[in-house]
């Protein structure tokens, strides 16, 4: 029997496991059972209105017990997890009470990287494996006697790393975007900002420069993107404005059009705000993984920045754009693509950050979700294409 199926099975049984996460030992039982938790505490000498983390060894999982959970909170728990963190979010429906303390209104969450416990479908209440205000446990001889000798199962997983797990708050976070670090731990600051805003690593005054040097072919690219979106629109869409490159030219191809942009880096926005004309143009900080800005549209347009989402979150997001496209109106996408022939790929990536999908795939779930799709440029791992909800009138 695996460590998984043992683990499991502990905790089906209401007992309580030492374990290895993957950043300190802690102890865990049955979020759900009450006599579990309160005997967990009493070991650890916890006082029971102090709050533990639910930990989940899958994220998905996580994320299906949490449906009230925002798109903007999902999309960066998604960057932060699975890895050493714990972050705390807000809890309107006082899931998982006795992991919460006096606090039902916030929950804290862990969704460590333990390989042991693999395939583990059984959310625990989980705590440091010590005794309350005692120093946490690299290694198993670490961990007070007292608590091994009253564990139900003990899982030796070797020397671990040490450092305790990074508490991230992100209880304001859908709402304002506001987030906070409560401690810091394994994850560092910048791997946690690094999560919370994929572009740090873009200085809006060399951007252009950059993408050029990176894009050879950047300008072509571009004309292909706003030859694309046809003429004669009045309300325009742009996801992941930038510092405005494609947003300007939209502007000049569609000489009556309104624009609305977005993009989650503030710093580059500031930087288109001061080259595109105020009168024409709104522009919101915002993820693309949020609810959409009301339409209807008659062009939604992207350049180089729906490859950031891996692929299930490409089709929600082409299907959210399908809601806020008017009749007849065209959605432009223009990104970097796995081609056909991995050798002909030459745009830099980011590990971590870019989650490029082939072409064949992104047509496919353009169709499931109501669209007519053609590509109309190609260029090694670049390809714009051209999607429309009906007959294209402009």
């Amino acid at each position: 029997m695996s460590h998984a199926e043992v683990f499991e099975r502990c905790m089906s049984v209401g007992g309580v496991a030492v374990f290895p996460a993957d950043t300190v030992y802690g102890l865990a039982c049955d979020v759900h059972n009450r006599v579990a938790v309160e005997r967990l505490y009493r070991l650890k000498r916890r006082r029971l209105d102090k709050p533990s983390a639910v930990m989940f060894f899958d994220l998905e999982l996580a994320l299906a017990a949490l449906p009230e959970l925002g798109e903007r909170t999902r999309a960066v728990l998604r960057r932060l997890l699975p890895g050493p963190v714990t972050v705390l979010l807000p809890n309107p429906e006082g899931r998982f009470p006795l992991a919460c303390g006096d606090d039902v209104g916030t929950l804290g969450l862990r969704v460590p990287v333990v390989p042991l416990l693999d395939g583990v479908a059984w959310p625990v209440l989980q705590s440091s494996a010590n005794l309350a205000g005692g120093p946490d446990a690299r290694s198993l001889g670490d961990v007070p006697e007292a608590l091994r000798r009253a564990a139900d199962l003990v899982i030796d997983g070797g020397e671990l790393p040490g450092t305790a797990s990074t508490v991230v708050d992100l209880r304001a976070f859908e709402a304002s975007a506001d987030w906070e670090i409560i401690r810091e731990g394994a994850l560092t600051r910048d791997e946690v900002t690094a999560a919370f805003e994929w572009q740090f690593h873009f200085d809006p005054g060399t951007y252009v420069e950059m993408i050029h040097q990176d894009i050879p072919v950047y300008d072509e690219f571009q004309d292909a993107v706003v030859g694309a979106s046809g003429s004669g629109a009045a309300r325009v869409l742009e996801l992941g404005t930038g510092t405005g490159e494609t947003a300007r030219r939209l502007l000049a191809r569609h000489p009556e059009a309104l624009l609305v942009g977005i993009d989650e880096s503030a710093s580059m926005l500031a930087a288109a705000r001061s080259e595109l004309p105020a009168e024409r143009v709104s522009l919101h900080v915002g993820a693309i993984e949020d609810a959409l800005p009301e339409g209807p549209f008659d062009v939604v347009a992207s350049a180089l920045c729906v490859h950031h989402l891996e692929g299930e979150l490409k089709r929600d997001l082409f299907a959210r754009v399908r809601s806020v496209l008017a009749p007849g109106g065209r959605f432009v996408l223009g990104d970097v693509v796995v081609p056909a022939d991995v050798d002909a790929a030459s745009v830099p990536l980011s590990d971590g950050y870019d989650h490029p999908s082939p072409l064949a795939d992104q047509l496919r779930w353009l169709a499931e979700t109501g669209f007519e799709a053609e590509v109309v440029w190609e260029h090694g791992d670049l390809a714009v294409v051209v999607a429309s909800a009906g007959a294209v009138t402009m």
